[in-house]
């Protein structure tokens, strides 16, 4: 039975999130410089997003650059925001082909122009389909994303808009980026690295965490399949104990 086989397509994750680890430490491996690595990570990203979308996932979101990232070298800089517009413009029509609807998180506006152009005409182009939601974590660093939505809190209950008293879980999450996506059941991390950079601190509050060590230019629909199949040998209780979470699921 093969890996994709084995997996129940009636307890698959509505949501998967990738930190998407290793382009660098592939290159070098090689001998050659980290752009050389994410330029290979490109069918990496091709095969799983179309891993995803043949299963059936309804949204996945991918961390392409962090805030933090913008601190790297400029030429490293320069050949990654070449790399994300010439990649956007390549794989539009795959995107279109196979259903999948691009969106974006992040602090967009500080993207070059260029970038920003073709990322909003591939999310015009594809947001009448029906299939994936794709997610690119561009720009975006969770403490980033928290601190804004404090800040426009603040604003509002500064203009009256809004009392203190009327803020809870569900208002604060209205104000974050991911606002009206659910939150990922499953988080991989590739590389063998195990931490979250500051990847959707709110949001991962009872995902289930998945570590590889494939290096991503090598992460291909097969790892997805291992980390799915992980996942649905858990059991998620939330803060429950197993014998509730057992009765919940024999008296639904």
């Amino acid at each position: 039975m093969s890996l994709k086989q084995q997996i129940n397509p009636d307890k698959l994750p509505q949501h998967i999130a990738i930190i998407m680890d290793g382009n660098g430490r592939w290159a070098q491996k090689r001998g050659n410089n980290r752009v050389f690595g994410h330029q290979n990570g490109v069918a990496a990203v091709r095969d799983t997003v179309e891993a995803a979308a043949e299963l059936g996932l309804g949204y996945l979101t991918l961390y392409a650059f962090s805030t933090e990232n913008w601190m790297r070298p400029r030429t490293e800089i320069d050949a990654l925001m070449s790399l994300l517009v010439s990649t956007i413009n390549k794989e539009t029509k795959t995107l279109q082909d196979n259903n999948i609807r691009l969106s974006a998180i992040g602090d967009i506006n500080s993207l070059p122009k260029s970038v920003g152009k073709y990322l909003k005409k591939a999310i015009m182009d594809t947001k009448a389909n029906t299939g994936l939601v794709l997610i690119l974590a561009l720009s975006y660093s969770s403490r980033w994303e928290i601190t804004n939505a404090v800040k426009q809190i603040a604003e509002r209950i500064e203009k009256g808009e809004l009392k203190a008293e009327n803020i809870d879980s569900n208002l604060f999450e209205s104000f974050l980026n991911t606002a009206g996506i659910p939150e990922p059941e499953l988080l991989i991390r590739t590389s063998g690295e195990y931490r979250i950079s500051n990847f959707l601190l709110w949001q991962i509050a009872y995902s289930e965490l998945y570590f590889s060590d494939t290096l991503w230019p090598d992460f291909r629909r097969e790892h997805l399949y291992e980390a799915i199949i992980s996942f649905q040998n858990r059991e998620r209780r939330f803060g429950k104990t197993s014998s509730q979470i057992k009765n919940v699921n024999v008296n639904s």
